[in-house]
């Protein structure tokens, strides 16, 4: 069997951080169908590691409607393209106040491939220095903290941890 094939394409919404569009499509079969798609640009995770310790981010979660930790991340506002490391070195300073004298990449993710074409790219940052935070509006309720990994594994095994991009970068740092 072959691919899904593209045969149009039209924009249903947009905002500075989404557009989201509906696919008509030819499935491998021949028969027709649409998709939905969430168009969103790359965003940049990053693990910052000071020895034991890990750094997350809890914030109000609007969708979910409840707060939550989560390792620093995002992507530049209105949808801008921004090379990933250097991304990865603001949303770190934005949202921690911290800077990484090394930051490596790790590794990459994909969103919610079944409904987004969002990738992610998931950084170690080392060698870390405090300074101030950077916040966006958006991240005005947003705190930070430190957590050993064994607080970070039973947070995840509580499920005070349910950020599905936090778990799997935390799992690519135990392959490194």
């Amino acid at each position: 069997m072959g691919d899904v094939e593209s045969l149009g394409t039209r924009q249903v919404y947009a905002n500075p951080w989404m557009t989201v569009r509906e696919d008509d499509i030819r499935r491998p079969d021949g028969s027709a169908g649409i998709y939905g798609v969430i168009d969103k640009p790359d965003y940049a995770l990053v693990v910052p590691l000071d020895g034991d310790r890990l750094m997350l981010v809890e914030q109000y979660r609007y969708p979910l409607g409840a707060r939550r930790w989560e390792f620093p991340q995002g992507t530049a506002p209105d949808r801008a393209d921004v090379a990933p490391e250097e991304l990865a070195a603001r949303e770190l300073r934005e949202e921690t106040g911290l800077r990484a004298g090394r930051i490596v990449r790790i590794g990459g993710l994909d969103c919610a491939p079944g409904m987004s074409s969002q990738r992610g790219h998931v950084f170690l940052a080392t060698d870390l220095a405090e300074g101030d935070h950077e916040r966006e509006p958006e991240e005005q309720d947003m705190r930070s903290a430190w957590f050993t990994r064994a607080q970070f594994e039973a947070m995840v095994r509580d499920g005070v941890i349910t950020d599905a991009q936090s778990i799997a970068a935390y799992a690519l740092l135990l392959l490194r």
